[in-house]
């Protein structure tokens, strides 16, 4: 495969990721996200969709960089699996939270997806270290997720 559609692909993959959150969380949120007790250090709402955009820009070109590289076939499959997997995490914590508001639920989910982003980093640096980076800016704002999320969690 060229490497052109390589990259094509691992950028639209975490775009339909997000697209199908977004779905899930327009369709669950109604009234409710408005209505539940958040910290005061919570992020205002305009500002989730650049970094979300920028981060899943990112999570792709790391997932490209990985894709592309000459690597040992098992080092290289557990990388590229353990990305499907924390993808795959990101979009259940997006339905669990916004759309079936299980807080509890949720605060576990972003624990685990937690773990598996630095599976992730620590498998990617093993092939290539910028892609191991490229995930660093994501962890991070997992982090602060996280914490958002178990905040939130607390006081409702």
């Amino acid at each position: 495969m060229q490497n052109w559609l390589k990259l094509l692909i691992s950028i639209l993959l975490p775009q339909i990721a997000a697209g199908v959150g977004a779905y899930f969380t327009i369709t669950g949120t109604g009234s409710w996200y408005q209505t539940i007790q958040k910290p005061g250090w919570n992020p205002p709402s305009w500002l989730f969709a650049p970094v979300w955009t920028a981060l899943y820009i990112t999570i792709g070109i790391a997932f490209y960089l990985i894709w592309k590289k000459e690597a040992p076939t098992g080092n290289k499959r557990i990388a590229m699996i353990l990305w499907g997997v924390q993808l795959v995490l990101n979009l259940f914590w997006t339905i669990i939270f916004f759309n079936q508001h299980q807080l509890f639920w949720a605060t576990v989910e972003i624990g685990l997806l937690w773990f598996f982003i630095l599976a992730t980093i620590i498998a990617f640096a093993r092939i290539n270290k910028v892609a191991a980076w490229l995930l660093v800016p994501y962890i991070a704002w997992v982090s602060f997720a996280g914490i958002l999320t178990w905040t939130i969690w607390k006081i409702n």
